[in-house]
């Protein structure tokens, strides 16, 4: 019996001799989706938009249904996420704000995780892709495959409504391009990605995939196209006064980005079908990001790392297609703040979990940082989930989200709560008012509800860090001069 016990004991001292040395900490592929809103079946099965690919995922492990950015913007929203800050105490509000020299101390996800022992690559857009990738922060990865500007020679709805100028922009565009899915920016990226994944390596890693799409221009393959033939349009309900009930904090914060909708209009004078024609294409656009991430998946389905890995998804905000009278994100209302979130953690939540408790984007940092075991990092703003992962009835507070110095907006599971600068309000419940058609904050049947929200809205907010400075040999593709610091 004794000798039973010291070959076994010496089995065990083997095995572990063997993998001595071995780091078996799981790895992270880190989804990041650009502009993608929740008109998507991963949502609702009726939604008109399909996003297979998304479910199957969430199949996997956990999708959060009431999922928050921090700001309406993608600068602001991606470094929210990438540094675990929020926008009301670092100042960064607008795409323009220099935020890593605002910020030249702050760790990012992916730089916390290399000198912890990661090795960090990406591809796409991860931070924020103007100026030829000025925004981006090399310290994060050991290697990175940049996202390329490209564009058709000229914009496809110019050429359709006679060269009306609003479509002259290179952004301000939509439709069938490039021919080949071969030779779009994101169908690069996944291959990027997927080229890792089938490749031996020495110790773990943080992949981060930056899809563009659906991010204007609205461009997708002409097969992805025709999945949303113009004839068979599915259109965002709109109502025709909207904005009557709206304070005035909200009519100055949304000014600048107005000339989208109305541009709309103007387009709608000319060709009846240019408001359905955009919306497809975004919805086509959607579709295509969704396949490339199939892509992706397919690849780790396929490769030696399936099975020790943690997976974030997640969008950088929402957009609108319309709704509200407004186009875009730039905005504290639902339909541009409400984003995908999922998270796979083998053997910490059960497959096919969905977590309806609103949460914002700042736990993203600490949650991947509790999944992968790493040390508790203390500056960071947001809370991990790993006790919603677990299944723990653990409170958070609301979901919290800023645009513009001053501006808040919070999310609980009935209400959305606008503040604005000025201090005026919005207040929807949406249990009756999923559209946010009607506002409630000026029923003094409501103020008990608003004086509860009040306690969730920041009481002092970082003054406008400045905006970087153009670099020279940088070609603007901007579409709205007049709106500064928001595009």
């Amino acid at each position: 019996m004794r000798g039973s016990k010291l070959v076994i004991l010496g089995l065990v001292v083997a095995v572990l001799s063997c993998q001595k040395g071995q780091d078996t900490r799981p790895n992270v592929l880190f989804i990041a989706v650009d502009d993608l809103n929740d008109w998507i079946t991963l949502f609702d099965a009726d939604n008109p938009i399909r996003t297979p690919h998304l479910e199957r995922l969430a199949s996997k492990g956990v999708f959060f249904s009431h999922a928050y950015c921090s700001s309406p913007a993608c600068n602001p929203s991606r470094v929210s996420l990438l540094t675990g800050t929020r926008p009301h105490k670092t100042g960064v509000y607008g795409n323009k704000s220099d935020w890593r020299k605002a910020l030249p101390e702050v760790e990012t996800i992916q730089q916390y995780f290399r000198r912890h022992g990661y090795y960090s690559v990406g591809a796409g857009k991860i931070f924020h892709h103007h100026w030829d990738g000025a925004f981006h922060d090399t310290a994060s990865f050991d290697d990175f495959l940049p996202m390329p500007d490209t564009y058709p020679d000229s914009p496809i709805p110019a050429q359709k409504l006679n060269g009306f100028a609003w479509y002259g922009s290179k952004n301000t565009d939509w439709g069938a391009w490039p021919l080949e899915e071969t030779d779009a920016v994101d169908y690069r990226t996944a291959s990027y990605a997927a080229d890792f994944l089938s490749k031996p390596h020495g110790k773990p890693f943080i992949l981060s995939v930056g899809i563009f799409r659906p991010h204007m221009p609205a461009y997708s393959p002409p097969q992805y196209r025709k999945r949303y033939p113009l004839e068979n349009a599915v259109m965002p309900e709109v109502k025709v006064d909207d904005w009557d009930d709206l304070p005035n904090g909200a009519v100055a914060l949304m000014e600048a980005t107005k000339w989208f909708w109305q541009g709309m209009e103007r387009a709608m004078e000319i060709d009846s079908t240019a408001w359905a024609d955009m919306v497809t294409s975004y919805q086509a656009a959607a579709s295509f990001a969704d396949a490339q991430i199939g892509r992706v998946l397919d690849a780790l389905e396929q490769s030696a790392y399936a099975d020790n890995i943690v997976i974030v998804l997640w969008s950088d905000h929402g957009y609108h297609l319309g709704e509200k009278q407004h186009m875009e994100k730039f905005a504290l209302w639902e339909k541009t703040t409400h984003v995908p979130f999922i998270i796979v953690a083998p053997g910490q939540a059960a497959a096919g979990t969905e977590i309806h408790a609103p949460v914002d984007l700042t736990a993203v940092y600490p949650t991947l940082i509790d999944l992968c075991g790493l040390p508790r990092k203390d500056d960071l703003d947001g809370m991990s989930l790993l006790p919603l992962l677990k299944g723990a009835d653990s409170p958070f507070p609301p979901a919290l989200m800023t645009y513009m110095q001053g501006n808040h907006a919070v999310r609980t599971e009935r209400w959305r709560y606008i503040r604005y600068a000025d201090g005026s309000e919005e207040l929807y419940d949406h249990t009756r008012d999923q559209q946010e058609w009607y506002n409630l904050a000026g029923d003094a049947r409501y103020a008990p509800v608003l004086d509860s929200l009040k306690n969730f809205v920041p009481q002092r907010s970082a003054a406008a860090v400045a905006d970087m400075e153009k670099p020279t040999a940088v070609q603007s593709t901007e579409y709205n001069p007049d709106a500064s610091s928001r595009k």
